[in-house]
């Protein structure tokens, strides 16, 4: 007797449904590996909100039973640099400025937190190489033309203090002279001349000849007679090549019937303040090692 073949069975499998050009999306189960897999991270999700802070809420998120907390363990890391730092931070703060540079230790510490700093809080406006931002009113720390003076002391005041920031040591504003009309149009012309003929630049003689005599009157105050300026006035030197808000006629002329006052907040010197005195100090000394720094009077 002759064997019939096994006949094999099939199960027809429904579709989705969904038909694209006459083809078909079968409707076949899930594989068992996925199923699976997918089961597991909802346990692990459950379990996680559980177990870690999760949900968040109006005035925090839940803290989950194992009292996790990220910000806790970034804080005691703080912390913990913040003791390991305590010695050298406190020789910081008792050190004469001056004397800083000459303990490699102390120098080391205080140009690395000091460049931390700067990014963080001052290259912003002053670029983060200190080389000024491309708008003007933002002075570069890199040359050593220095508005309210470039010896570490006086960097350590402009730090703490800020400059025209509620505080009386650190002001200067210079006058409209135009808008106030303390000057003729005229006058303000003769002495825009006079400025770029002291800074070497071209410039209208016809008008420079009177505008000495105007500058004498009213500029030499502050900018000296010589026109070199004065730092403790903030008023700056007139007869280099590097300007603050830049020196075509246009706009000195602008900066002569308007005035300039350049605002920079505060530091450090305060409790409200964001640095404290360690820091101020570790910000002067990189800033007065970038280039620009002026050597102290007692050091020269």
């Amino acid at each position: 007797m002759s064997r019939q073949p096994k006949q094999k069975t099939t199960t027809e499998v429904g579709t989705t449904g969904h038909s694209w050009d006459g083809i078909e999306e079968l409707n076949n189960p899930m594989p068992r590996w996925w199923l699976w897999s997918f089961y597991a991270c909802v346990v692990w999700a459950l379990a996680y909100t559980v177990l870690y802070p999760a949900w968040p809420l109006i005035n925090g998120a839940t803290a989950g039973v194992l009292g996790k907390s990220t910000r806790a363990d970034v804080a005691a890391e703080i912390t913990r640099f913040q003791d390991a730092n305590a010695p050298i931070r406190a020789r910081l703060e008792e050190a004469e400025l001056t004397a800083i540079a000459e303990d490699p230790e102390l120098n080391s510490y205080a140009l690395n937190a000091g460049a931390a700093v700067f990014r963080t809080w001052c290259a912003q406006c002053h670029g983060a190489g200190a080389q000024g931002a491309q708008a003007a009113g933002y002075p570069s720390l890199l040359d050593d033309s220095w508005l309210w003076g470039g010896t570490i002391e006086d960097i350590h005041t402009t730090i703490s203090h800020g400059i025209r920031f509620n505080d009386d040591s650190r002001l200067g504003d210079m006058m409209a002279y135009g808008r106030d009309e303390l000057l003729s149009d005229e006058e303000i012309d003769q002495v825009v001349a006079y400025v770029r003929k002291i800074s070497d630049q071209e410039f209208d003689s016809a008008l420079a000849g009177p505008g000495e005599t105007v500058f004498m009157d009213n500029c030499a105050t502050c900018h000296m007679e010589d026109g070199k300026g004065e730092p403790t006035l903030g008023a700056p030197n007139l007869t280099d090549a590097i300007w603050l808000y830049g020196g075509d006629t246009e706009t000195i002329h602008e900066t002569v019937w308007g005035g300039r006052g350049g605002v920079m907040p505060p530091r450090g010197g305060a409790p409200e303040t964001v640095v404290d005195e360690a820091l101020v100090r570790a910000v002067a000394t990189y800033v007065h090692s970038l280039g620009g720094g002026v050597a102290s009077e007692q050091t020269e």
